[in-house]
């Protein structure tokens, strides 16, 4: 064997110890596991350990349909979050509505990995873009297939609740700063979130944070007025329950009309 399979093979196997502690930790059968950790996701773990992009995973955050994100410590003891698309059971039967027709993304083969691929490309670039604009977003650090590193939005102790969960002390304050977020992506960023609602939301040190960027579209997206006005509707829908009243309609004229202040 040589020197640098014996490095690989000594990868393979602290991710294999850190993989059964997760699983012990969250009490799940090593089948169910493995639809997040396939083998080519752990050798991308590998990839990430030895670029020291990670030293090990701590434990997971969230479980969803389509993707599952870990905590995870860099070598100098920072917190980092990974999100892992999973590439064995993942339906993303809805993709295509978000990929097709963004001229940043083709696709050749459209292999169910290809698509995942460029799904997790997209939301690194999404993350990057909407950095530049000041948006409060989690800091994409690294994509590698379908892993994403990006900022860990959380204390040492836990991670930051959805919005959902939270009711802010100045509400109203809140829904400008995240309508005003809207108007700077649509009017500035040329894109519109195309799944915002308080379940894609961080609240963190008093303050929203946009999440799950992935499905965002540029405003030459045939969809994309659809898409903001279904992100507008979630939002005046959910800022009911904080007994704030809004005109959805006027919403959209403002986000797509009326100018940014500088």
């Amino acid at each position: 064997m040589s020197s640098d399979e014996l490095i690989n093979d000594k990868w393979i196997k602290k991710l294999d110890r850190q993989t059964q502690h997760l699983i012990d930790r969250i009490g799940t059968d090593r089948k169910t596991f493995a639809e997040v950790f396939d083998h080519s996701t752990l050798d991308r773990l590998g990839k990430l350990i030895s670029d020291k992009v990670i030293d090990y995973v701590d434990f997971p955050v969230s479980t969803g349909k389509e993707a599952n994100i870990f905590r995870a410590v860099t070598p100098q003891g920072r917190y980092v979050a990974l999100k892992i698309y999973r590439t064995s059971n993942l339906t993303f039967k809805h993709i295509s509505q978000y990929i097709d027709g963004d001229t940043r993304f083709h696709i050749q083969s459209k292999t169910r990995r290809d698509i995942i691929h460029e799904w997790t490309k997209k939301e690194y670039k999404n993350l990057k873009r909407l950095k530049a604009l000041k948006i409060r977003v989690p800091r994409p650090i690294k994509r590698l297939g379908n892993v994403l590193v990006m900022q860990y939005i959380g204390n040492a102790n836990t991670a930051a609740p959805l919005l959902r969960h939270v009711v802010p002390p100045h509400p109203q304050q809140v829904a400008a700063e995240i309508l005003q977020f809207m108007k700077i992506m649509y009017q500035k960023g040329n894109m519109v979130h195309a799944d915002l609602s308080p379940y894609n939301i961080l609240w963190y040190r008093q303050k929203p944070y946009l999440i799950d960027v992935g499905q965002g579209v540029l405003l030459e997206h045939p969809n994309s007025h659809d898409f903001l006005r279904r992100d507008i509707y979630n939002m005046v829908t959910f800022f009911k329950t904080w007994h704030l009243s809004y005109n959805a309609d006027k919403l959209y004229h403002e986000i797509t009309s009326t100018r940014v202040k500088p």
